[in-house]
């Protein structure tokens, strides 16, 4: 078993088309410009609200969907509890069947085991199926410019992830990576590559595609997958998809390299079962993803496909820092992406506006928990806090305490503006007081009244107030306050 720093236990943008490393703080301004996309609104609109009725029609036919939510959540639990022991257990089995463990602390780690197993192998074209793991330490971008010398060829191997690397873009959902792309754009992307203008039609555009990528599977050298979930019992990997690369990525190339976050692991076979019942539902609606592929260790004696080596690096990146924390509840998620279907925030700004991999409710919780607050201080305020994400949520992570409390931790860091503070602070002594709380109404009604149109606050207000009807219509106060309307009996 190789490591770099062990992975730790409890004891131990605007993105697109820029091609560097992400900036995540930014989320207002990015969110604003969002806003302004009318077409981005439509094409969101329109796959949430798909996704979200067919997440709830494949739950409504599992009538023991409460039951595995609660379930998924106690081995969670447990899991987390016990996780040195539950990844050493994994390590063990993998290497008892030829493979290789490699623990990397951080993304570094893993980028310099990637490319100096590429120079060792001579490795000269590496395809990859999608993985969110590698998307966070950005993997491809780091791996050209550390070693540019090796020449390597690295693709995305799943369409969307494939015309986004392409775009020079970056996925816009954990699940549908160019959600905000339509055919036509996409027809502009593909005809590049194939130096003729290729007509936007899905199918035409699937068979030119289909070619070009089968191309790169036969060529590869190395396969780079993600991990759903990692079985310690037995050391297999299991990867759920819709397509048919995951497999070709897997078995095709004399080497397999799978990247997992060390939060993966789960503790026995039969656990498997649980979570690919909720998956497929809470992520695109299906009793059952098209592939469920099991991995266990690279290919063995009398066996008629898979690699020469299989390699699985786990990786911390911020993660054991989690356990035994208020957020630990975090690391519980299975990355379907339910909660970003039913967010109104990412409804209406789209994943690019978060300028990080994870988008939606748990992007707003889990970047700024891996990333620091200071870079990511917007983002736990990217939420209404209607808790529609805690319901949607498979395995009952409360998603919007989560975000409460990274907003109380920014306050207690004091990261939160000085005027916020003041305002936030004459606000609660305000609702603590009678007298105030009278005295405000009054102050309030008599202010207003030059604003008022239509029952609204018909102007933008200045200063500081402005962020409250920039974009949205403010009620006026009633003329009088319910308890002068009481005492009148009216």
């Amino acid at each position: 078993m190789e490591t770099g720093k062990p992975a730790r236990s409890r004891d131990t943008l605007d993105r697109r088309h820029e091609g560097i490393e992400s900036k995540v703080e930014g989320f207002n301004d990015r969110a604003r410009r969002a806003l302004e996309d009318e077409f981005l609104h439509e094409s969101v609109a329109r796959f949430t609200k798909k996704s979200v009725a067919s997440r709830q029609a494949a739950l409504e036919r599992l009538p023991e969907a409460p039951e595995l939510r609660e379930t998924a959540y106690r081995i969670k639990q447990e899991t987390m509890a016990n996780l040195d022991r539950y990844l050493e257990q994994l390590a063990g089995a993998v290497e008892e069947r030829g493979g290789k463990v490699f623990f990397a602390s951080d993304g570094e780690e893993v980028v310099n085991y990637v490319g100096e197993l590429a120079r060792r192998r001579g490795s000269k074209v590496v395809t990859k199926s999608k993985s969110m793991a590698t998307e966070e330490i950005e993997l491809n971008r780091r791996l050209e410019e550390s070693y540019g010398e090796l020449g390597l060829e690295i693709i995305e191997t799943d369409l969307g992830e494939w015309i986004a690397q392409l775009a020079g873009d970056h996925p816009s959902h954990i699940v549908a990576p160019i959600v905000h792309m339509n055919r036509h754009q996409i027809a502009d992307v593909l005809s590049g590559v194939a130096g003729e203008a290729l007509p936007p039609n899905v199918e035409d555009l699937l068979q030119f595609a289909r070619k070009r990528l089968r191309e790169k599977f036969l060529a590869a050298d190395i396969g780079i997958t993600g991990v759903n979930f990692g079985v310690a019992e037995t050391g297999t990997i299991c990867t759920v998809t819709n397509e048919g690369n995951g497999r070709l990525v897997s078995s095709v190339p004399p080497v397999h390299v799978a990247v997992m976050g060390i939060e993966k692991v789960i503790p026995k076979l039969e656990d498997l079962s649980v979570f690919t019942r909720i998956l497929g539902r809470s992520s695109t609606g299906q009793d059952l993803s098209v592939y469920t592929n099991l991995v266990t260790g690279p290919r063995q004696e009398g066996e008629l496909d898979g690699p020469e080596e299989f390699h699985l690096i786990l990786m911390d990146n911020g993660r054991s820092d989690l356990l035994g924390t208020e957020f630990e509840e975090a690391l519980y998620c299975i990355r379907c992406g339910a909660c970003l279907n039913v967010c109104p925030v990412y409804r209406q700004t789209g994943g690019h506006a978060y300028g990080s991999t994870y988008s939606g409710p748990i992007g707003a919780v889990i970047t700024p928990l891996l990333k620091g607050n200071e870079e990511a201080k917007d983002l736990p305020h990217a939420s209404s806090l209607c808790g529609a994400c805690t319901e949607a949520c498979p395995v009952g992570i409360p998603l919007h305490e989560l975000l409460l409390k990274l907003r109380n931790r920014q306050v207690d860091e004091g990261l939160a503006g000085k005027g916020q503070s003041v305002a936030f602070k004459g606000f609660e002594n305000t609702m603590k007081s009678p007298a105030l709380y009278k005295i405000s109404g009054k102050v309030g009604r008599m202010a207003q009244k030059p604003l008022v149109k239509d029952g609204k606050i018909g102007r933008k207000l200045p200063g500081p107030l402005a962020g409250w009807t920039g974009t949205r219509d403010l009620p006026a106060l009633a003329k009088k306050p319910f308890r002068e309307l009481w005492r009148e009996g009216i």
